[in-house]
């Protein structure tokens, strides 16, 4: 019975060690499709971007990228930031992340191709290291594909730990035809996420923006 009794005492205090040493903090990183017409959803962004800018706090990173032709590339970030403990720095960061975001929306170009997959790849780099515990990734997109010509992207992705959402699906005009063009899309990313080991979810209802919170 005393063997028994220390062995759930151990069992107690390796568990609170191991409560006390989980990574608490939290990584975001949004990807904005800016192709063809879908520059004209950005505003609908800023809902998303300033929800996280209220809800991320010290030691939480945070990031906005482009899609655009080629996006495996740190070039297309437009905004990052780890939030600093200190409240008044905290708060510095965040106004000057909304403002560059503001700047950005307000002179977007449109893209002539659109690298899902390269700006998929460059999330997962950057939330990797910031060694965040929890690590979300954003994707503002209608979610077709169109690569510049020679452009690889057949490749795996290693999503283990990570929540994938996939907002404001916009429905293309040929989806209207044949609404299988659609359904196709969400199912291959999808299928993509889950085998990379990630979560995946849509959220098309910004107004339903406290889905994106972390579990």
């Amino acid at each position: 019975m005393r063997m028994t009794l220390v062995t759930l005492l151990v069992l107690v205090m390796l568990a609170g060690c191991m409560r006390q040493t989980q990574n608490p903090y939290r990584g975001v990183y949004l990807l904005l499709d800016t192709s063809g017409t879908y520059t004209e959803e950005l505003e609908k962004a800023q809902r998303v971007i300033n929800y996280y800018l209220g809800s991320l706090g010290a030691g939480d990173s945070f990031a906005v990228a482009r899609i655009d032709s080629g996006s495996f590339s740190e070039k297309d970030i437009i905004a990052k930031v780890t939030f600093d403990g200190r409240p008044s720095q905290m708060n510095a960061q965040k106004r000057e992340f909304a403002k560059v975001i503001n700047l950005f929306i307000g002179s977007v170009e449109s893209a002539q191709y659109t690298d899902i997959s390269g700006g998929l790849l460059q999330a997962v780099e950057f939330l990797n290291e910031t060694n965040a515990g929890q690590k979300s990734i954003l994707i503002y997109s209608d979610l077709r594909e169109e690569l510049p010509e020679g452009y690889n992207r057949n490749f795996s992705y290693e999503l283990d730990g990570f929540q994938v959402f996939a907002l404001n699906v916009t429905k293309l005009r040929e989806d209207n035809i044949d609404p299988s063009e659609y359904l196709s899309r969400l199912t291959d990313w999808q299928a993509k996420v889950e085998q990379g080991g990630g979560q995946w979810q849509v959220v098309n209802d910004l107004d339903r923006i406290d889905a994106l919170a972390f579990d």
